[in-house]
């Protein structure tokens, strides 16, 4: 079976036929997936590298978020008919350009990252706010030019307020 998984901005193609796998054409050495017993963390070893995950799905089919070793990652992982029909659909949609940063609830603006012009990545943090006495690293979806920044550091946000916007 053949999966295309979107994470970070990036697509990878992974095949799995019985106990082989192969991660953009080229065959994986060990692969495995093992549970931490009593724990919500599983243990994915690629090759030599192991790696601690967390993860939920998240919205549609085939989303996830996941926590790797850490870091957060909205990832999308489907078969590729289904990635096909996706891309297809969106083909079909027309573009609709860079999604900005919304505050995801409201809170109180710790820091910001990036100022008009900059350059980012997708998951970059951009900016942090405070929210239930937890700070929250804001993330770039996509990678592209930061257009403006609507927030200063220290201002009090409501949910769905423009945080930064992308060109």
């Amino acid at each position: 079976m053949k999966y295309i998984v979107d994470i970070a901005g990036k697509r990878i193609e992974v095949t799995v036929d019985g106990d082989q796998v192969s991660i953009d054409g080229g065959p994986v050495e060990r692969a495995l997936l093992s549970e931490l017993e009593g724990t919500p963390v599983k243990l994915v070893t690629i090759g030599d590298a192991v790696h601690r995950v967390m993860g939920r799905r998240d919205g549609e089919r085939g989303s996830y978020a996941l926590r790797i070793d850490g870091r957060r990652y909205a990832v999308q992982a489907l078969d590729e008919r289904t990635r096909a029909i996706r891309d297809l659909s969106a083909a079909a949609a027309g573009p609709s350009g860079p999604q900005p940063v919304r505050a995801p609830m409201p809170g109180l603006m710790v820091r910001i990252d990036v100022k008009a012009g900059d350059e980012v990545v997708a998951g970059q943090g951009v900016a942090a706010m405070e929210a239930m006495k937890m700070e929250n690293e804001l993330r770039a979806p996509a990678a592209g030019r930061v257009k403006a920044v609507h927030v200063a550091v220290g201002q009090a946000v409501e949910k769905g307020a423009l945080l930064v916007e992308f060109e």
